[in-house]
């Protein structure tokens, strides 16, 4: 894992805190029934991974994300066009998400992130990293619709590395509750976000 990536603020005391607890992660955790099984399954989904996010990320946005007019206005100017070194930028740090989605501990540093992240997407933050004119927010509602895309596509570069068939739908498994971990961490920011908004 890499911290020489442009934005990239892992563990940073600059970025917020989560209004989440540890408390409340562990209950998170537990409504999915995410256990040490699937933080093992995760670790060996990150081994696998290693060395294919690019790929990984150039099929989510240049190939899927790209052609979907609503999903794509968020990564371009205001004009409708291309933004490429804020791409370069942000496809890395998404590139280390998956990285950090399967290697990192799920401690108070990768919550606090986890909410940083959620920001980003929303009104107070988006943009601001990389200082560009684009839209100002991601409706929670498309960042939400395409998390079964994320997993859909996820399984099979899971398979690549000769693990069983077994191995691979733990990983998955494991890969896809994280997902809803994730989502229901940056509802918060959301949250926040709109509350700021109303104040």
């Amino acid at each position: 894992m890499s911290n020489d990536i442009a934005g990239y603020s892992y563990g940073d005391r600059e970025i917020g805190h989560s209004s989440l607890s540890e408390e409340e992660l562990e209950d998170l955790k537990v409504g999915a029934r995410f256990t040490e099984e699937d933080v093992r399954y995760l670790r060996m989904a990150g081994e696998v991974l290693q060395g294919q996010t690019t790929e990984i990320v150039h099929l989510w946005r240049s190939e899927i994300i790209a052609h979907i007019p609503h999903l794509a206005k968020h990564s371009r100017s205001l004009d409708g066009g291309s933004l490429p070194d804020y791409l370069a930028r942000s496809n890395r740090r998404f590139e280390q998400w998956i990285l950090d989605t399967c290697l990192r501990p799920y401690d108070r540093t990768w919550l606090d992130y986890q909410h940083e992240i959620g920001l980003r997407h929303t009104a107070p933050k988006k943009n601001q990293v990389d200082h560009v004119s684009s839209t100002s927010h991601i409706p929670f509602r498309d960042v939400l619709s395409f998390i079964p895309v994320i997993n859909e596509t996820m399984k099979p570069f899971l398979g690549r590395k000769g693990h069983t068939q077994d191995e691979v739908e733990c990983m998955h498994r494991a890969w896809s509750k994280s997902m809803l971990i994730q989502m229901a961490i940056w509802t918060e920011a959301y949250e926040e976000s709109q509350k700021n908004k109303a104040g």
